[in-house]
Formats: structure tokens, C-alpha cells, sequence
């Protein structure tokens, strides 16, 4: 079974920055849809940005022009770059993709530490 491997977690001070990595273990077909979401501790989880065929892009208000998601359509690996990160931030990030026909795949979720 495919599973979605995450990477580029970890702490760092306020204002710093982060690039996380995800990408299929395998072949995924009929993606439309990739993004990253995350939940802070007794949070629900929400959608932080996705990317849809095509490139548009949408983002949570919280991080608008301080995040960055893009997309490598060769190798299916979506990417986040953060920006100027606030304590708020801190969370784990879950990487998502949706499919055509295949359902929706979720990653295991890296966790984000952004001390103040």
C-alpha cells in the first residue's frame, strides 16, 4: 500500500524557517489535490495550503504570505516553505493528497516547534 513519507519537521526559534517534504512511496494515479494541514494539541486539525492541478494554491489566512506550497509534478512531492514562523505555528503537519477515483492518502504527520 502506498504511503505518503514526510519530512524537514523539527524546532526552531520564532522567526526562523522550515521546509517540509512529502512524496508517495509509490504510484499514486488520478492525483487532484495535494496539501498540508495540521493540528495543534486539543485542536482540530485545519487545512494550512493546498495545490490543485493546474497550480492555484489557497491558504489558511493564519499564513498567508508567510508559507509557501508548491508542487513537483514529476516526482509528485509537495512541499511547504515557511516564513517568519510564530510559536502558533507549532502543530504537526500532515501531508495530504486527493485522488480521482483512489480516495484521499494522508501521511503520518511531522511535528513543528516553534519556540518563542
Amino acid at each position: 500500500q502506498v504511503q505518503l513519507v514526510e519530512s524537514g519537521g523539527g524546532l526552531v526559534q520564532a522567526g526562523g524557517s522550515l521546509r517540509l517534504s512529502c512524496a508517495p512511496s509509490g504510484s499514486i494515479a488520478g492525483i487532484v489535490v495535494m496539501g498540508w494541514y495540521r493540528q495543534a494539541p486539543g485542536k482540530q486539525r485545519e487545512l494550512v495550503a493546498i495545490v490543485v492541478n493546474g497550480g492555484s494554491t489557497n491558504y489558511a489566512d493564519s499564513v498567508k504570505g508567510r508559507f509557501t506550497i508548491s508542487r513537483d509534478n514529476v516526482k509528485n512531492t509537495v512541499y511547504l516553505q515557511m516564513n517568519s514562523l510564530k510559536p502558533e505555528d507549532t502543530a504537526v503537519y500532515y501531508c495530504n493528497v486527493g485522488t480521482s477515483w483512489l480516495g484521499v492518502y494522508w501521511g503520518q504527520g511531522t511535528q513543528v516547534t516553534v519556540s518563542s
